[in-house]
């Protein structure tokens, strides 16, 4: 966190504390070890910088009213030393404070003193983390449901590592099981279709275009070599083709969107490796699976109600889940994808340790994550080590219209196709603009237009012009200088103590951000952070003032392009110094 703010929360808890501590010495309360209580920023900025609920924390253990609570630390409170102005009650016993101007001067100097560091915290401790997101079917392109779930898992591992943790971005390929199989008899039927135009297509095969573009490549290499071939043979030739091409095509196409990942984890290495085969193992010897049909099912109704029970949950709850038990090995001898899924959690956390595993997925795998995390739990895992980011789906708009396939290819907009119509800056910052859990409407026509209209345009406009203002004033002879606290304290129009309010903000935005799983807050925060440099802007002069004015709204100015550059940074978004 900001030293200049992790100071001041610091010293306003102390403060509150040596008062109640006072208070204990006197005889007005009884001696005694105290609960925790919060300082945080008000929702309203008319009731303070920061408030405290010590009162209505303690009112129980005091036996005594917060509001009396309150009037007695007021009477027993310490300043001395601090940014505390003043502290006042409010309500049944809040306690506002009020800082001095020197802590906003503070907040600018710590600013330009950590420069891109600004903001950082270590809240997270260096744990373990794995985000996990995208991992998209090699099967065929990426849809838009994966250019959202890129930007929020990518921005959300940024977030993280800023906050402290050790961050693993991971793309799982799923490239083995069921749906290699079905994509091996697509490829073939295709092939075939080349040749014999009455070979059937299978029903429930991948009716891409890709498919068929696939298989017309593999013939110009091939020619008519693997028709009169055994199925199986011909089938492994063209998936051994297909599919490095198309996880090439991904790895391309999300480095273009800016995403680079740590890991590349491929499903087949479970097989390999024979981490599903001890997995199996593992739950057949807790008693966990039973056999019908030829199948070995996973007993998820009895575990995860038990589980669920464990945690609270009444039966009515439960009932509406409608838990089922699940197949893990089928009767012809293959996995499902959940056998597998759960070893690769398993792999996870037993085999390469991480404290916490968060997963990126759609609104529609919400079934999912109580049978996943209830199977940690049955493998002596804690399931509370595994959180599950759902995300909701994106609606495409142009011209007031939903859009469903691409103007020029006249296909489905895949994340490819709408990168070739909309700039990446946008594209990123428009998908981590509402939380994940909120549907979104992506407005095509607003993402490529260059004005305030267009919220990374407004963002990054604000950049390049305080870079125009820097420039404007070199080319006067004038150029920043460190200032002091003195000279920072001039800073106190409303425009000016807003910006610098919210400038000091950054990392307990980031912890927050962090700690829910929700990196469109830092895209808001910037958001917000444009807007009042733009309104500092139009109400206060830079270059005409009295110089240490002059000097210091110049120290503002960098201050604020520096966390601007920050936080678009945090975005891979880029800070333009012209527009």
């Amino acid at each position: 966190m900001s030293s200049i703010v992790n100071k001041t929360i610091s010293d306003i808890k102390s403060a509150v504390l040596s008062a109640a501590e006072k208070s204990m010495e006197n005889g007005t309360f009884e001696k005694q070890e105290l609960p925790t209580f919060i300082v945080e920023e008000p929702a309203d900025s008319a009731h303070g910088d920061f408030a405290a609920n010590a009162a209505m924390v303690w009112a129980r253990a005091l036996k005594c009213a917060p509001r009396k609570i309150a009037e007695e630390i007021l009477n027993n409170i310490d300043f001395e030393g601090t940014f505390i102005d003043r502290c006042e009650i409010a309500g049944p016993g809040f306690l506002n404070f009020y800082l001095k101007q020197a802590y906003y001067a503070a907040v600018v100097e710590d600013v330009l003193t950590n420069k891109e560091n600004y903001g950082s915290s270590d809240v997270g401790k260096g744990k373990k983390v794995m985000v996990e997101f995208v991992s998209a079917n090699p099967t065929g392109p990426m849809h838009i449901g994966n250019a959202r779930g890129g930007a929020l898992g990518d921005t959300l591992a940024s977030v993280l590592e800023k906050a402290g943790y050790d961050v693993t971005r991971e793309f799982y390929v799923n490239d083995a099981g069921n749906q290699i199989q079905k994509f091996g008899l697509s490829l073939e039927a295709r092939y075939l279709q080349q040749f014999d135009d009455t070979v059937p297509f299978p029903e429930d095969g991948y009716h891409g275009a890709d498919i068929t573009e696939r298989a017309l490549e593999f013939i110009k290499i091939h020619g008519d070599r693997y028709v009169n071939a055994p199925s199986e043979e011909r089938r492994k030739a063209l998936v051994d083709y297909a599919l490095p091409l198309n996880i090439a095509a991904l790895k391309e196409d999300l480095s273009e969107y800016r995403i680079n990942y740590d890991v590349w984890f491929r499903e087949s290495s479970l097989y390999a490796d024979g981490t599903l085969d001890k997995v199996i193992q593992m739950m057949k010897d807790k008693g966990l699976t039973y056999e019908r049909e030829g199948a070995l099912w996973y007993k998820n109704a009895e575990f995860t109600a038990a589980l669920l029970k464990k945690q609270g949950k009444s039966d009515k709850d439960i009932e509406k889940l409608e838990l089922k038990d699940d197949v893990l090995i089928r009767a012809n001898g293959n996995p499902t994808y959940f056998a597998a899924d759960i070893a690769y959690h398993y792999n996870k956390f037993a085999i390469r340790g991480f404290d916490t595993v968060i997963n990126v997925w759609g609104a529609d795998h919400h079934g999912h994550v109580a049978r996943l995390k209830g199977a940690m739990e049955a493998l002596g895992l804690s399931g509370d080590r595994l959180d599950i980011v759902l995300m909701q789906l994106v609606r495409l708009v142009r011209d007031g219209e939903v859009v469903k396939v691409s103007k020029r290819t006249g296909k489905s907009i895949t994340l490819k196709t709408l990168l070739e119509e909309v700039p990446v800056d946008a594209a990123r910052f428009i998908f981590n603009s509402k939380e994940p859990s909120t549907h979104l409407e992506f407005d095509l026509d607003l993402a490529v237009q260059e004005n305030s209209q267009n919220p990374v345009y407004y963002v990054q406009y604000a950049h390049a012009r305080i870079c125009s203002i820097l420039r404007a004033l070199k080319n006067c002879g004038i150029e920043p200088r460190p200032c002091s606290n003195e000279e920072l304290c001039l800073l106190n129009t409303p425009e000016e103590i807003e910006l610098q309010k919210h400038i000091a903000a950054l990392t307990v935005e980031i912890e927050t951000a962090a700690r829910t799983y929700d990196s469109a807050r830092i895209t808001r925060y910037v958001y917000d952070l444009a807007t009042l440099f733009h309104k500092f802007y139009n109400a206060c002069r830079v270059k005409g003032e009295d110089e240490p004015l002059m000097l210091a709204r110049l120290q503002l100015c960098v201050a604020t392009a520096s966390v601007i550059r920050t936080v678009l940074t945090m975005l891979k978004i880029d800070a333009p110094e012209s527009m």
